[in-house]
């Protein structure tokens, strides 16, 4: 269901386990695995479920804590990036959450952080209730790769969420090397929609193909004239050579047709940006859709240059699983 989002929501998720985010350690989850933490579903709750362990619940659980200290897991971001802010989501654990948290970040190049690592503390320890979502942002310039969840002492997280934008050095791109402009793992970001009931727009820009139908985007049923659009921000400027529009799972819902404008845009907000879509030139022009397929075009773009933002279109509604748009970095 459509639901009012936080702001912070409009940035990629670097710890989604989609992208390839993983706990590296932690000091105890004998309850409850801390890799549920990433999962990208809501947290939910069964009420008859035990285990070997107690009370099966989703997300991280530590056992009581019985002697000095506290509990921290130290994780890997699928996508190293620049922190927005988080959301560390405590739903469901009522008499077993933290009473407070925090959070420490270090970027490592290459690997993974050793005990001569230095870490900076990007959120200071902030109270938690039980059953609430915490957002707080984190304004910070630098690109981190790897951050240490400390809860105090010990209890029940059901979700971290770290929302930045990803972090790419081009400079290590070949000049001559093509790559997905609008992939969330390069910096690409979905910005603006005309609708997301029934799957998010920020689906599209995701790695690997989509699982089931829910991990795309689409659109509730139109019923008013017009169409459905989502506005993308590439991760860097660069000449679009080859789209692929995937309508995979999508059967008995796919759009009729797609099309995709293009524009080199200077500056403005997201909701400016959305303003002057209206005017933006076909980099697609439409095309027919197949159900449950992959549509791959090179022949049928129209060579814009290179452009930052790009509009799909789809006629009049449905979904769409993912979107590529494979060309060269602007240098």
């Amino acid at each position: 269901m459509h639901t009012s989002k936080h702001p912070l929501e409009k940035y990629l998720n670097l710890a989604d386990a989609r992208l390839g985010t993983v706990a590296l350690s932690v000091t105890d989850d004998w309850f409850a695995d801390v890799n549920r933490l990433f999962q990208h579903t809501p947290a939910v709750f069964k009420a008859d479920v035990f285990d070997d362990n107690g009370k099966w619940m989703d997300g991280w659980e530590s056992r009581r804590k019985r002697h000095e200290g506290y509990d921290h897991a130290v994780i890997r971001l699928g996508v190293a990036g620049r922190l927005k802010g988080v959301d560390i989501d405590t739903s469901f654990f009522t008499g077993n959450y933290p009473p407070s948290a925090s959070l420490e970040a270090c970027f490592v190049d290459d690997g993974d952080p050793d005990e001569n690592t230095a870490w900076t503390e990007v959120l200071g320890a902030v109270e938690l209730n039980g059953d609430s979502h915490h957002y707080h942002l984190i304004d910070d310039a630098r690109p981190y790769s790897h951050l240490r969840l400390n809860i105090y002492p010990d209890g029940g997280v059901a979700r971290l969420r770290v929302y930045g934008i990803p972090y790419k050095d081009w400079s290590a791109i070949a000049a001559d090397e093509t790559i997905d402009l609008c992939a969330a793992l390069n910096g690409g970001r979905a910005i603006a929609c005309s609708d997301e009931h029934y799957g998010q727009m920020g689906n599209i820009l995701n790695p690997g193909r989509a699982a089931v139908m829910a991990e795309g985007w689409e659109t509730a049923r139109r019923r008013t004239p017009g169409n459905d659009w989502v506005i993308v921000a590439l991760g860097i400027a660069g000449e679009v050579e080859r789209i692929v529009v995937d309508t995979l799972h999508y059967k008995g819902n796919y759009p009729d047709r797609v099309s995709i404008q293009g524009a080199y845009v200077k500056g403005g907000t997201d909701s400016q940006i959305e303003t002057q879509s209206l005017f933006w030139r076909d980099l697609l022009p439409e095309q027919k859709m197949e159900m449950d397929c992959e549509h791959f075009y090179t022949t049928e773009l129209i060579r814009l240059g290179p452009i930052t933002h790009v509009r799909l279109n789809v006629f009049p509604d449905g979904g769409v699983s993912r979107l590529r748009l494979i060309g060269k970095p602007s240098q």
